[in-house]
């Protein structure tokens, strides 16, 4: 039987227009489907023809479907006929029992959903046209064998130690497989070893010199004292070695390989089987470098949150307790928009609406910038920044009253982040006479830890607040450098009132 030939299914019921259905359903699956309206109909075809699947009702006169199923399972022929019954009526786990043991496969329930049907008759189409073809290949194969003893005698022993190699291999998983003859030097390679080295099997001569050609430098040595071992009376070696391929590409790859003796205890024959574990190796890097990385930024959410704590003022236990949790809120947030992108960065829009998401219900705020990729320190930092600025504007700014406006807007130049914050609408505002910490916090984590800027205005109208960040190191590092230059030249008189401020 070809893969094309149709194979035959039986539908057995006493309905003309359910079996009418079930051909309607079937058909698309490309079968020779056959109609029997009652069981001895049914009965009649089976004796005459071969079938891959019964569909069978339950419900019918004469012979219902567990007597015909009894009836077919008695004759030889058909003991593993695939048998499915339909039932318009609710199957109790008893009638269940009884149909498999009648020999049914399955159960499909009235009404019938065509695409189940259909999945369940093609499987077991499918799985008698396998097996019929398995038959035909193992008569076809008995005859072969029974034509060739004579040759398979003669060669038996080469091919057993062929597929003790091919046994090593198949559980070895990915892998080439390899045999040294230790008497003549002959070598064989399979096609995995060929591939995991990077060769052509066409151009290739195995020989030791070609062998060690490949090996990586400081690898070299440890294969040569492995293979010596076996002249001492070592029977197997396994061992974890680089190769360079001819492209340049270095492969980790481990090797296990055992020796046959002779009656006299003589190395006749070296097998073994190469694995490339290049995969593994990368992996095992990957989460070296992943753990590392999590203690990294574990330790700086730590320290973040340690500072937070420390200098965090409050009037009272309350309004201390509800400035830190804001804190570390803000922290948590930015912590999870770090997390979603692997921590790798965070946009610095998204970082902006996490922070104002609280007061984004009316009109009073306005956006406007390009969408910029913040590294993961900056991101931690500024969401901080802008949380003091958005809890005073929310106490004492524009936010604190329904008149107030609040536009941020930010873009980048030569490496730095320009962001400015302008409240409008607001109650009037006073220069303070001395910084609070939501103030001094601003501009110590803007200037100290990432060596930018923070300037506020204290307009009357509102806060004019206009920071610069880096976005690389050696924008910061830039940045420090022209701060520094701009604090000297800056008269005495208004450096000391910068000192005395803060």
């Amino acid at each position: 039987m070809m893969d094309h030939e149709k194979v035959n299914i039986l539908l057995v019921d006493d309905q003309p227009a359910k079996l009418l259905a079930y051909e309607v359903i079937l058909k698309e699956l490309g079968e020779n489907l056959v109609v029997a309206s009652s069981g001895r109909e049914a009965l009649e075809y089976l004796l005459k023809n071969e079938v891959a699947v019964i569909l069978v009702d339950v419900c019918m006169p004469e012979l219902d479907g567990f007597e015909l199923a009894a009836m077919i399972r008695e004759h030889p022929r058909f003991q593993k006929t695939a048998m499915i019954f339909i039932s318009a009526i609710q199957v109790s786990d008893i009638d269940r029992l009884r149909g498999y043991e009648m020999g049914a496969v399955d159960y499909v329930p009235v009404p019938v959903v065509p695409e189940v049907l259909r999945a369940k008759i093609k499987v077991f189409a499918e799985l008698y046209r396998k097996t019929r073809q398995l038959e035909r290949l193992n008569a076809e194969l008995e005859d072969r064998v029974r034509a060739r003893t004579a040759e398979l005698e003669q060669s038996n022993a080469r091919l057993v130690e062929s597929e003790q190699r091919r046994s090593l291999a198949i559980a070895a998983g990915k892998m080439g497989s390899w045999d040294w003859d230790w008497v003549n030097g002959d070598w064989m390679w399979d096609e995995g070893q060929y591939q995991i080295l990077g060769v052509d099997p066409k151009s290739f001569v195995v020989t030791p010199v070609n062998i060690q050609a490949l090996l990586h430098p400081d690898d070299i040595d440890e294969q040569r004292k492995a293979l010596a071992q076996f002249a001492k009376g070592a029977k197997s070696y396994e061992a974890e070695f680089r190769i360079i391929r001819p492209d340049g590409e270095m492969r980790w790859c481990v090797g296990t390989a055992a020796a046959t003796h002779d009656r006299a205890g003589r190395v006749v024959r070296v097998s073994g089987v190469t694995v490339d574990i290049t995969e593994r190796k990368h992996a095992e890097e990957r989460q070296s470098l992943l753990a590392r990385e999590v203690d990294h930024r574990a330790k700086n959410a730590l320290a973040l949150a340690q500072s937070i704590v420390r200098l965090t003022r409050g009037d009272d236990v309350k309004a201390y307790v509800q400035s830190v949790e804001g804190r570390i809120n803000a922290l948590a947030r930015v912590h999870t928009v770090l997390s979603l992108s692997s921590w790798q960065g965070a946009e610095i829009r998204r970082l902006v609406d996490e922070e104002l998401a609280p007061y984004s219900n009316g009109n009073q705020i306005a956006l406007a910038g390009p969408e910029i990729q913040l590294q993961p320190t900056t991101a931690q930092t500024l969401a901080l920044a802008l949380h003091e600025l958005v809890t005073n504007s929310a106490k004492y700014g524009a936010l604190s009253t329904q008149a107030g406006h609040l536009s941020i807007e930010w873009g980048s130049e030569t490496g730095l982040l320009r962001l400015a914050w302008e409240e409008t609408g607001g109650p009037p505002v006073q220069e303070p006479t001395s910084r609070g910490f939501g103030t001094r916090s601003v501009i110590a984590s803007i200037e100290s830890q990432l060596g930018g800027q923070a300037e506020f205005d204290w307009r009357p109208e509102g806060l004019l607040c206009r920071l610069s960040v880096p976005l690389s190191p050696r924008a910061a590092t830039q940045e420090r450098s022209q701060h520094r230059d701009t604090s000297i030249e800056r008269p005495r008189g208004e450096r000391a009132a910068r000192s005395a401020d803060a």
